[in-house]
């Protein structure tokens, strides 16, 4: 019988509990949240005449679990609406209530017996043929099946969420000996496909993969801290972006993890592993008294770092591990930290940094010389394959590259010369690996990547909607480029063009490219997807440009060049192929202009799409103004009376208010997508599902949209949007220059001074807008909102 997974259940409220409820209700998995029953009431239940009969009382901490749902930061629910999927109950109550379900979660305390005791009772409910998982970080799987049925056996396995679940990508599953083989295979797929996660296979070690690798690298970080006598700013400074680690480094992260949930972890693998091993998972004495003295970090105010109020506002303080007194925070700062910001990849800063003789270089090569070792030791004892470990990091703690990775780039053969004339030792099929005459663990042949295993390469593995960019381009896919975008051959018949620019910010190069992308669809091609791979979609048009045209008194220049966009735009939206664009991560101001003429949008789940121009002093100019008012028209149910006045002053706000998405479905309901639209779970499907959509529309016989008048609300609506703007200046909720950029988008989207209910055609709407843009481009003040985003990276009121 096909396994599907329709309705869940979580059993365990606690913040990684609700976490994964929440990320299932985001993906539209109805699921049951469940947890213990309060020892006692409380005074506020008594005073409002609970009793422990109340449903109140007897979910109180599911309940509560809901509400935090609400309020927490980062916001585990895509839109709120999402908490509608979760029901409540608790273990003693409800657990009837399992046999409705295909998956069940555990994610109770992190001790075997309590586990097991949960286990016992799930079986007596649980129907045959239901998944069921433990999201552990690291006690055994095996162990927590002992006893249990042969059926619970065979679908039973460890499936270990990273914090946020709805934020972090890796999902670890770990089966035991018993797990069956189609059971493994359908949650690696459904974790892919519907969960958004990628997925490794884990065996069933103390912390399994990731925490087993990043655990051991932090202690070995502190311990060389202690030794050298690196202050812990130090340390964060060089082991964050500079070496394709997070900006939150290493003390910052165990900040952000919390102090006694690192410990934990730690202790896991320090009660199971002997040797030189125990000794790095040996917790320094500093560490401990950290947390008797309840300095947790984030979670608890302090930890490795303090914020303190000064007179300047507020002062970020580091931990002394020596004194555990707080001090001025400190950077490390040598001529190679300097000279590998010069870089133009992570690879070459990394090189140059682990090879330099200075106090950064040292530090460096002796904290990731350890992890590369230990990484090859353990790596088929912890996992199947070298990809799994690096994929595991990647995905789990925001590297860059995993450690094989790392190691390919400072050169396999040059660092382990360099390892045992330091007296370590290697492992012996690195030795065999080199000795054949292998120079690297990762190959790139024919567009494909394969890994050293085992004595010969194997291919990477991976799910076939994964697309990469750079290997379509290492196999002749390019078709053409310029300094700000690539044209690619996608294979099927479809192309992608894609941004390449710094922080693909809109230039001419881009708008030149769009224009030749355009031409060579509609002559050799089914059709285009506009997407990259980069950081971000977009976050908007080149602002440096703009500011330079706008302070030399440019205005030529700069209307032909805001023209120049908007009949692009104009171009994408009637283009006779379909254009699809895939967004993700910012896709801002220009970057939704961009996007909105298309055919339809492929959105990546984690999508936080706006029109921000007004935190610029700006409205926008690319024909954002008018797509968004059009959608909002055309989303309505045809034969609705139409509020025109409703539905412009929803755009008004949204614009003025520079509201961004925090999540595609937040998009949907902002306006920037619509019913016909998709989103895609998994950000390394975006691209391939782009891909099906353009396919899609072009067998269904695409025909572009029929040009059409749009209805404005004239000069009594723009009365009415002043007003409002008015109401909020003397509220001083906002400045004189807010009132008039307010007043200028007012006049934009209402369409300027004509009757109420006129038919206008885009290209009026454009002309208001490109003007409207023009003259807040001169201003002084916008053009001091503009200097001060491009130096000190966020908006200026003035």
């Amino acid at each position: 019988m096909a396994i599907t997974i329709q309705k869940a259940a979580v059993l365990g409220s606690g913040v990684m509990g609700a976490g994964i409820a929440a990320h299932l209700a985001n993906v539209g998995i109805p699921t049951l949240l469940l947890d213990m029953v309060p020892r006692e009431l409380s005074d506020a239940e008594k005073s409002k005449g609970l009793t422990e009969e109340s449903p109140q009382y007897r979910n109180r901490l599911t309940l509560q679990a809901k509400e935090r749902m609400l309020k927490q930061k980062p916001a585990p629910l895509a839109v709120k609406e999402n908490l509608d999927l979760i029901s409540v109950g608790n273990f003693t109550d409800d657990l009837s209530k399992l046999n409705d379900v295909d998956w069940i979660i555990e994610v109770v305390v992190e001790r075997l017996d309590v586990k097991r005791q949960i286990f016992e009772q799930v079986e007596q409910f649980r129907k045959k043929g239901s998944i069921i998982s433990s999201n552990t970080s690291g006690i055994s799987i095996d162990a927590m099946a002992m006893d249990r049925s042969d059926d619970f056996k065979r679908h039973f396995l460890g499936t270990h969420f990273f914090n946020p679940p709805r934020y972090l990508k890796l999902l670890e599953i770990i089966p035991t000996d018993d797990t069956s083989p189609e059971v493994v295979s359908f949650m690696k797929g459904f974790g892919e496909n519907i969960l958004g996660k990628g997925v490794v296979v884990a065996k069933d070690t103390p912390n399994f993969i990731a925490n087993r690798i990043g655990t051991y690298g932090l202690m070995v970080t502190v311990q060389e801290m202690m030794k050298q006598g690196y202050s812990v700013g130090e340390i964060d400074s060089v082991t964050g972006p500079l070496i394709g680690r997070p900006k939150s480094a290493t003390f910052r992260t165990l900040d952000v993890v919390g102090l006694d949930t690192f410990l934990h972890v730690a202790k896991n693998v320090y009660d199971q592993v002997e040797g030189k091993e125990k000794e790095v998972f040996d917790v320094p004495p500093f560490l401990n008294e950290m947390v008797e003295k309840g300095w947790m970090g984030s979670k608890s105010g302090q930890g490795f770092y303090m914020k303190q109020k000064s007179q300047q506002g507020g002062e970020i303080l580091e931990l002394d591990p020596s004194t555990l007194e707080y001090k001025p925070r400190q950077k490390l700062k040598t001529p190679t930290t300097e000279q590998a910001k010069q870089l133009k990849t992570t690879e070459q800063k990394v090189k140059a940094l682990l090879y330099s003789k200075d106090r950064a270089g040292e530090m460096l090569w002796s904290i990731v010389k350890p992890v590369l070792i230990y990484s090859a030791e353990k790596a088929y004892e912890i996992a199947d394959d070298i990809a799994a470990i690096d994929n595991a990091m990647k995905w789990g703690f925001g590297w860059e590259h995993g450690p094989f990775e790392i190691w390919d780039a400072i050169g396999v053969s040059e660092s382990v010369k360099r390892m045992e004339e330091e007296g370590e030792t290697v492992p012996a099929w690195i030795h065999e690996m080199v000795g054949c005459g292998n120079t690297s663990f990762y190959q790139t042949e024919n567009g494909g990547v394969s890994f050293y295993h085992k004595g010969d390469y194997k291919k990477v593995d991976e799910n076939p909607k994964t697309v990469h960019l750079s290997l379509l381009k290492n196999k002749g896919g390019l078709i053409t480029k310029n300094t700000g975008a690539s044209l690619i051959d996608m294979g099927d018949g479809v192309a992608c063009l894609e941004f390449t620019s710094p922080n693909n910010a809109i230039g001419p190069d881009i708008i030149m490219m769009i224009h030749k992308a355009l031409e060579e669809v509609e002559r050799n091609y089914e059709g285009l997807v506009i997407g990259n791979q980069g950081k971000n979609f977009c976050v908007g048009a080149n602002l440096m440009l703009i500011l330079m045209e706008a302070q030399d008194d440019n205005f030529f220049e700069l209307d032909m060049m805001v023209r120049q966009f908007q009949n692009t735009m104009n171009m994408v939206r009637y283009s006779k192929k379909p254009v699809v664009t895939a967004n993700f991560g910012m896709s801002l101001g220009g970057g939704a202009e961009i996007s909105m003429p298309a055919a339809e949008m492929q959105m990546s789940a984690e999508t936080y799409m706006g029109l921000v121009e007004v935190g610029v002093g700006l409205i926008p100019g690319g024909g954002g103004n008018k797509e968004l008012l059009r959608r909002q028209v055309e989303r309505l149910p045809k034969g609705a009376k139409l509020d025109l006045q409703g539905v412009v002053n929803q755009v008004f706000e949204t614009i003025a208010m520079a509201k961004v998405s925090t999540s595609a479905q937040e998009a949907a309901k902002l306006g920037y997508l619509r019913p016909q639209d998709g989103i895609s779970v998994n950000g390394d499907h975006l691209l391939y599902d782009a891909k099906q959509r353009v396919l899609s529309l072009a067998k269904q016989g695409y025909q572009p949209p029929k040009r059409s008048k749009i209805p404005v609300v004239g000069e009594a609506g723009y009365a009415t949007l002043c007003l409002g703007a008015e109401t909020m200046r003397f509220g001083g909720y906002v400045s004189d220059h807010d009132l008039k950029i307010a007043k200028k988008l007012a006049f934009v989207l209402a369409g300027g001074r004509v009757p109420e209910g006129t038919l206008v055609d885009e290209q009026y709407l454009l002309d208001l807008e490109r003007e409207a843009f023009l003259s807040l481009a001169g201003e002084p003040k916008s053009q001091a909102r503009m200097q001060h985003m491009l130096t000190k990276g966020k908006p200026l009121r003035n």
